[in-house]
């Protein structure tokens, strides 16, 4: 199974894809689609219409079987909440046109997952993300947090998988 993750901003949208086979991860690859921003009318519109070509391009290249999108969190700026919702809206519109389910985590679920502790700090999530998938060369710190959601929905999918597999067993 190969798996997206993608951490969503309007600036640096972070992307990982990793292959699961069993209880075996690899890294297939990661990097961040950056958008500008410009001037005047539309430059919003613009900046997502940037980020959608680029994802676009990341799934045409890699094939994922699926993807995990971080639910964003909300902060004091309202303003900056909503373009980062928008830019949420581009991750979760990409993976759902080349026909995949698309998980969403709580940032604290993921560092959970990957850590151990809901409330890591991103030089821990990093780490742990190296240690999951040795050698792996990480674009940036966004890259490092969609390989994290990737590893997270991998975790999920596999023991969502072991339930369905033990309750069709008991069923006979």
């Amino acid at each position: 199974m190969r798996v997206l993750g993608i951490d969503p901003g309007l600036r640096n949208l972070g992307w990982g894809v990793i292959e699961v086979s069993g209880t075996r991860i690899a890294h297939i690859a990661n990097g961040i689609c950056h958008s500008t921003p410009g001037t005047g009318d539309g430059d919003l519109a613009q900046r997502l219409c940037s980020l959608h070509a680029q994802l676009t391009e990341v799934l045409q290249t890699h094939a994922p079987d699926t993807a995990a999108v971080e639910h964003t969190f909300v902060n004091k700026d309202a303003v900056a909440t909503l373009k980062l919702g928008q830019a949420r809206g581009i991750a979760l519109l990409v993976p759902a046109q080349f026909g995949l389910t698309v998980g969403e985590y709580a940032p604290n679920a993921v560092k959970k997952t990957v850590v151990g502790v809901g409330h890591a700090a991103k030089v821990q999530v990093d780490h742990m993300v190296r240690l999951h998938l040795p050698g792996v060369k990480i674009a940036g710190p966004d890259a490092a947090d969609a390989l994290a959601i990737a590893i997270c929905h991998a975790h999920h999918c596999q023991s969502s998988g072991r339930l369905e597999a033990a309750l069709r067993r008991a069923a006979g």
